[in-house]
């Protein structure tokens, strides 16, 4: 029997990435898995996989930056699977890397809309059928900046600073209610975030070592979705609260000398697209 043997995990931006390994993680331990990001095509290819491997998995196309569209995958989840035993807000957007003022408000904004707005509709969302129930388990990813201040990166960084705060203050609202409210940092993660990048024109110069540092600390999503399953898991038991990280400086350390004498293949490919500086 699994970890998670007939539980229901939803995972927003759950078509690809870390999102996709969670998923797969989960089902691989028994879940019921409802995967969404914004496209039908990522979802149905998503959901392909899933049940081509034996996984019981559906899925729907939403914007976690809008209510309408996270309830409306509630109401999928508990259509499908008669109930919700664990929410991940794993969508998110990185917006583009450059200087707060040479960035386009509208870019700003989009960050905002998921990481921010997207995590609260999506906490409320599943807060509102798990408390009733006086149970259920809700993850929400930090990322860099949660700790710290990242300069040419305020819109992300400061998002994933927003999510830890929101994340345990939520965790003490709700500490009697029997659902456990956890922050995940899953570390530097080998997924299009790091491998496609916005950048704004001028701050160039300040990326030239981005790919190498990608090529050797970046760990593929497979890692922190173990790290995932745990959170999900009966050993989280009455532990809210937890922020719990993938990373540590040893284990990055480790983790670059593994890199540097095992990666085999070609190197890491990194698309770095320059934009033009925002003139409004």
């Amino acid at each position: 029997m699994g970890q998670l043997q007939d539980k229901v995990a939803v995972i927003t931006g759950g078509t690809r990435g870390l999102g996709l390994a969670i998923a797969q993680a989960y089902a691989a331990e028994g879940a019921a898995v409802v995967v969404a990001s914004r496209t039908p095509e990522s979802v149905d290819r998503a959901v392909r996989g899933l049940t081509g491997s034996g996984a019981q998995a559906t899925g729907l196309a939403m914007d976690a930056g809008s209510l309408e569209d996270v309830e409306a995958l509630a109401e999928h989840a508990v259509k499908s699977y008669g109930r919700i035993d664990i929410w991940i807000n794993n969508a998110g957007v990185a917006g583009p890397y450059g200087p707060t003022m040479g960035i386009d408000p509208q870019a700003f904004a989009a960050v905002v809309q998921t990481n921010i707005l997207g995590v609260y509709y999506g906490s409320r969302t599943a807060l509102k059928h798990m408390l009733p129930h006086k149970a259920g388990k809700l993850i929400n990813l930090l990322g860099h900046g949660y700790k710290n201040p990242v300069p040419y990166q305020s819109a992300y960084a400061s998002s994933k600073a927003w999510v830890r705060s929101f994340t345990l203050a939520l965790a003490e609202e709700t500490k009697d209610s029997g659902v456990g409210v956890y922050a995940f940092n899953p570390g530097m993660v080998l997924t299009d975030l790091l491998t496609d990048v916005e950048v704004v024109q001028g701050a160039e110069g300040r990326l030239k070592r981005f790919p190498a540092v990608v090529g050797m600390l970046a760990k593929p999503p497979e890692v922190p979705a173990q790290k995932a399953v745990w959170l999900a898991s009966s050993a989280t038991d009455g532990k809210t609260g937890l922020l719990v990280s993938v990373s540590s400086p040893l284990g990055m350390l480790g983790m670059a000398v593994r890199a540097a004498f095992k990666r085999a293949g070609p190197p890491i490919e990194v698309e770095i697209k320059t934009i033009p500086p925002y003139q409004g």
